[in-house]
């Protein structure tokens, strides 16, 4: 991995395979003003990043302009606070005791459930590397 690198805008990664996930990332682009990069982990470079795609495969990903790699509840948590505004107010709370609790706990199991989600497959439950049409190039950390 590298080491940590100032960026022009924060990047949000997401999976790609996923139909839910999909739909969760247009989703946030469309109704949630913050200006970050949006890219499925298959696309992204993961070592620019500063992460890896066993935890991009686990968790949604939030890099901030630092470079520091925050996933699952408390990613969303940033990006909400990014975006400012009624945004910023949710995004503190979901990343304070005790509302993280219950953001973390609601994140892992939409998670572990998000091939059960609309939108979601039965391709959101395998590993990146067991599902259709992995190993194609421009796939995973490159």
């Amino acid at each position: 991995m590298s080491p940590l690198r100032r960026r022009d805008r924060p990047v949000l990664v997401y999976d790609g395979d996923c139909g839910f996930c999909t739909s969760s990332a247009r989703f946030l682009e469309r109704h949630v003003p913050v200006r970050a990069e949006v890219v499925p982990f298959q696309f992204a470079d993961l070592d620019d990043l500063g992460t890896t795609v066993e935890r991009a495969e686990h968790e949604v990903l939030w890099v901030d302009r630092l470079g520091r790699v925050s996933g699952g509840a408390d990613a969303v948590g940033r990006l909400l606070t990014e975006a400012g505004g009624a945004w910023r107010a949710l995004g503190v709370a979901i990343r304070i005791a005790p509302v993280s609790w219950a953001a973390h706990a609601a994140y892992r199991l939409v998670a572990v459930n998000r091939h059960r989600m609309p939108g979601g497959t039965a391709a959101c439950r395998l590993p990146a590397a067991e599902r259709p049409g992995a190993g194609q190039e421009g796939r995973g950390s490159r």
